[in-house]
């Protein structure tokens, strides 16, 4: 959440409470927030609302530990969800021509891993670690609440080779849903997600006359010594 989020939130803690005749001091929200804010506030909304329709726990009013076990509960299957579009997408269209999912955290993900021709080179024996590393960093993810920079598309063999040759590459395929799959790849950027920058010479000059210094300034106090 953000902090522009406390306000709802605020309201959001004290309509649960109400509902079960409790009321809520600004120690319990604090630690409500302090315990939640990591997580997006329209998950916390379903999870409370998954909580209260539970026929086993929904009679008692929730505490922090329960609303976290329901959202990495939804975490896991999402990321799970996500894992089966790409297990699907390898398995069908292959890592030749160049794809774009309709979950941005997929392009993410796979980019952390190596890229998606990578990807395709992986045994069947070595699938079941790849699936469970996806997943890990999957969830890694929607637990923090994160909206990453991501590549706008997932490079193919194909492409990859016609880059090198300077020839035209055809249309990505679109995975999942259409309208989403290409808002995520007008959405993508083609930065780096780790940042490299050469040192600028002004920026050189600086740390040379600072060492030089440095290098003076010790000579002077061993021969004072």
């Amino acid at each position: 959440m953000q902090t522009d989020d406390f306000q709802k939130f605020h309201e959001g803690i004290a309509g649960v409470m109400g509902f079960y005749g409790k009321s809520v001091s600004t120690f319990a929200l604090d630690v409500w927030w302090t315990a939640l804010k990591r997580y997006d506030l329209a998950a916390i909304v379903d999870a409370f609302n998954r909580h209260l329709a539970n026929p086993d726990a929904g009679q008692f009013a929730p505490k922090p530990a329960d609303i976290i076990r329901m959202l990495q509960g939804s975490t896991q299957d999402a990321a799970l969800r996500a894992w089966a579009k790409v297990d699907q997408a390898v398995r069908q269209a292959g890592t030749y021509c160049d794809v774009v999912f309709d979950d941005a955290l997929i392009h993410r993900v796979i980019h952390d891993m190596g890229g998606w021709i990578a990807l395709g080179t992986k045994a069947e024996d070595e699938w079941p670690f790849v699936a469970k590393e996806f997943e890990n960093r999957y969830r890694g993810f929607c637990s923090r609440s994160e909206r990453p920079h991501y590549p706008a598309t997932l490079i193919g063999i194909a492409a990859a080779h016609n880059n090198l040759k300077g020839f035209r590459n055809d249309r990505p395929l679109l995975i999942g849903n259409e309208q989403l799959a290409k808002q995520v790849l007008h959405g993508g950027a083609d930065q780096p997600a780790l940042g490299l920058k050469r040192m600028s010479d002004g920026l050189d000059e600086a740390i040379g006359e600072g060492l030089h210094s440095r290098n003076g300034q010790a000579k002077y106090e061993r021969k004072a010594g």
